[in-house]
């Protein structure tokens, strides 16, 4: 075959493939990987340098969703762009499969309605909350620094200067929020994230209710975390700042020594040991504890409202006095 023969030969094109690599970022390790550009629309893969889950970007509006931040029962948090505002935010998307259920969208919308009424250092702030063919989406601060259950996890026990600063801080949110006549009442570790400055953001409104609302106990019974739930609920006889306060104090307890306020078999058992069980203080189960937290915290977890501290300035003052007793004892000459 002579060379003008060779040149009028057809060629064959091999067909662009379909499945073209994507460079992306990884949201944990911050590493650019590869992945598949025809990965349906919200499926992961794990990153090849450290496992955590990365996607294709996916807008919505003018959000650009980049990475999975967070999963839960109601929906999925992700680092996302603000292309308007040149901003990174968290976008909290709720799952398809229960947009269909009114009870939940309501819980869902009560979480953007009541944040974006309060605006303090140590609550999350809300920036938007939309709908956009269906698929309804909460745009809210950033604070994918991890959370306050993480440091538990980690390392057993929370430093008692941290979780001190922790609950002084989250009191003053609460504070906030009791001006806007409302309760949280799931207050919990996992409900506790920090931004990357290192200050804790109470997150979560989505069992909100106003304070001066007639205590009502849904269907299926009282919903909380029976964990740290405050006896009043769980007796299903009212509800007030006290709760929650009852709740900071637990978690604060938890953190602290390592174990929850109560262990029994069982959701509902544990719920209603609140009631029945006497509490043991946190000093007993770690003597490396200050007493004045320890009695802090016991007195903020009584059985009966009236006698925890009658408002959140006692607590704060009581705490802060633990706090500057420890910073005394800590960083006094010779030790």
């Amino acid at each position: 075959m002579d060379s003008r023969t060779e040149m009028n030969q057809p060629i064959r094109i091999a067909p662009e493939s379909k499945s073209k690599l994507k460079m992306v970022p990884c949201g944990k390790c911050g590493a650019s990987v590869f992945i598949a550009g025809d990965i349906p629309r919200f499926q992961t893969t794990p990153c090849t340098k450290c496992g955590h889950p990365v996607m294709l970007p996916v807008r919505l509006r003018q959000f650009e969703l980049r990475s999975i931040v967070a999963s839960g029962g109601m929906g999925t948090v992700f680092r996302a762009f603000d292309t308007s505002l040149d901003r990174m935010v968290a976008v909290k998307l709720m799952k398809p499969e229960l947009s269909s259920d009114e009870a939940l969208v309501k819980s869902f919308s009560r979480e953007a309605r009541a944040c974006a009424r309060l605006n303090h250092t140590n609550i999350i702030h809300i920036y938007a909350f939309d709908d956009i063919e269906g698929e309804k989406y909460i745009v809210m601060e950033l604070c994918d620094c991890g959370s306050l259950d993480d440091k538990l996890t980690a390392d057993g026990k929370v430093d008692e200067l941290h979780i001190l600063d922790v609950g002084i801080k989250i009191s003053y949110g609460l504070i906030a929020a009791m001006k806007h006549n409302l309760l949280h009442l799931d207050i919990k570790p996992a409900n506790i994230l920090y931004n990357d400055e290192g200050e804790p953001k109470l997150v979560d409104f989505g069992l909100a209710s106003k304070s001066d609302e007639e205590f009502t106990a849904d269907e299926g019974g009282v919903m909380g975390t029976p964990d740290y739930i405050a006896p009043e609920r769980v007796q299903q006889t009212g509800q007030d700042f006290r709760s929650d306060m009852y709740s900071l104090a637990a978690t604060m307890y938890h953190c602290l020594t390592g174990r929850v306020p109560f262990e029994a078999d069982g959701i509902e058992a544990t719920a209603f040991a609140h009631i029945t069980e006497p509490l043991i203080p946190p000093l007993d189960l770690n003597p490396e504890l200050s007493e004045q937290t320890s009695n802090a915290i016991c007195m903020a977890m009584a059985k009966r409202p009236e006698d925890r501290f009658q408002s959140y300035d006692e607590f704060i003052m009581s705490l802060e006095a633990s706090r500057s007793y420890l910073l005394v004892q800590r960083f006094r000459p010779g030790r």
